[in-house]
C-alpha cells in the first residue's frame, strides 16, 4: 500500500450486492464478448488517435459501457476543447470510459496499469499519465506534468478520492491534483457517477473494491440485469473561482453518491486506488520528499 495513497473500507463481501436476477450465461458471453471486440478494435486504431475525431471516441466509450450490458445516462456537457481537469468519484472500472465519454482525456493512473495485458498497452498508447505511488518523491513531478499537459491545451481526467467506493458511501477528493489546475489557470469540471438498477436504487455490483479481481467484477457486470450508468456532468469551476486548493476541491466534490456517508478511510485497509496522490501543498512538496528520503 501507498504511504500517500487513501484506503476504502469498501470489500466485495462486506458491500457489493449482485443484482436479484441475473441473465443467462449466454447472454453474459455475448456481453464480454462484444466488449472484448471494442477494446481489441482500440487497440489497433491506438496509433491512428490523433485523428480519430473526438466525438467517434466518446461514441466508442459509450458502447463499451452498452456493450457490457449497462445503460447510459449523461445530463450535461463538458467544454469540447481547452485545458480541462476532469474529477470525478471513482466506483468501478466502467467510470474510466463514461469519464471519456464526457470528454476524451488524459487519464491519471497507477503506474502498475502499464503492466498489465491488453489494458497496459492500451492504456500507454492512448496517453495516461502514470504515477508511482509508492514514490512520495515522485508527486511535485507528477503535479508539474498535470499542469503542463493542462496550459498546452489538454483535458486530463482524475479520479482524486484515490480509491474505489462501492458507490453508497464515497471519500474525500484529494488536494494535491487542484493544485495543477490552479498553476496551469483552468476549470475544473466535476463529474458525479453514479449506477443504479432499473428501479432507481443504488446498484453496487458495478464496483471494483478491495481484493475483488477484474475477472469477477467484468462476469458480475456483464451478468446482470437491467443496470443504470448515471453520469451527470455538473457546472464547470472556472479559472481564479478559488485560489487555494483545499477550498477548489472542496467545492468540486460532488457530494454524496447515494445520500449515504461519506466514511473516513480507515488504517490498513487494501485499496483498488488508481489515481490520486495525498493532499500535500506545492509549497510543501519539496520538504516532505525530502523528509521521507530521510526516513
Amino acid at each position: 500500500m501507498s504511504v500517500w495513497l487513501p484506503g476504502a473500507p469498501c470489500t466485495p463481501r462486506g458491500c457489493v450486492e449482485p443484482t436479484a436476477t441475473a441473465v443467462a450465461v449466454p447472454r453474459a458471453v455475448l456481453r464480454l464478448a462484444g466488449v472484448a471486440v471494442l477494446v481489441l478494435a482500440a487497440v489497433v486504431l491506438v496509433p491512428c488517435g490523433r485523428w480519430i475525431p473526438g466525438g467517434a471516441v466518446r461514441r466508442w466509450c459509450r458502447w463499451v459501457v452498452r456493450a457490457a450490458g449497462v445503460r447510459v445516462r449523461i445530463a450535461g456537457a463538458a467544454a469540447p476543447s481547452g485545458g480541462l481537469l476532469l474529477v470525478a468519484n471513482h466506483i468501478s472500472w466502467l467510470d474510466v470510459p463514461l469519464l471519456s465519454a464526457v470528454r476524451p482525456a488524459r487519464m491519471l493512473a497507477k503506474a502498475e496499469i502499464r503492466r498489465w495485458p491488453v489494458a497496459g498497452p492500451l492504456a500507454a498508447r492512448g496517453g495516461a499519465l502514470f504515477i508511482e505511488r509508492d514514490r512520495l518523491r515522485a508527486l511535485p513531478e507528477t503535479v508539474a506534468r498535470i499542469a503542463g499537459e493542462l496550459e498546452r491545451g489538454a483535458a486530463v481526467a482524475v479520479f482524486p478520492e484515490g480509491s474505489t467506493w462501492c458507490g453508497r458511501a464515497q471519500g474525500t477528493f484529494r488536494r494535491a491534483v487542484f493544485q495543477a489546475a490552479l498553476d496551469a489557470g483552468v476549470p475544473v469540471q466535476p463529474v458525479r457517477i453514479r449506477y443504479r438498477t432499473d428501479r432507481g436504487t443504488p446498484a453496487t455490483a458495478p464496483a471494483f473494491v478491495g481484493d475483488d479481481t477484474l475477472l469477477a467484477s467484468l462476469w458480475r457486470v456483464a451478468s446482470a440485469r437491467r443496470l443504470l450508468a448515471d453520469v451527470e456532468v455538473l457546472p464547470p469551476i472556472p479559472p481564479g473561482r478559488h485560489t487555494d486548493r483545499r477550498a477548489l476541491a472542496a467545492a468540486a466534490q460532488p457530494g454524496e453518491c447515494t445520500g449515504g456517508p461519506r466514511h473516513a478511510a480507515p488504517r490498513g485497509v487494501h485499496e483498488r486506488a488508481v489515481a490520486s496522490p495525498r493532499p500535500v501543498s506545492r509549497a510543501s512538496l519539496r520538504y516532505e520528499s525530502s523528509r521521507a528520503s530521510r526516513s
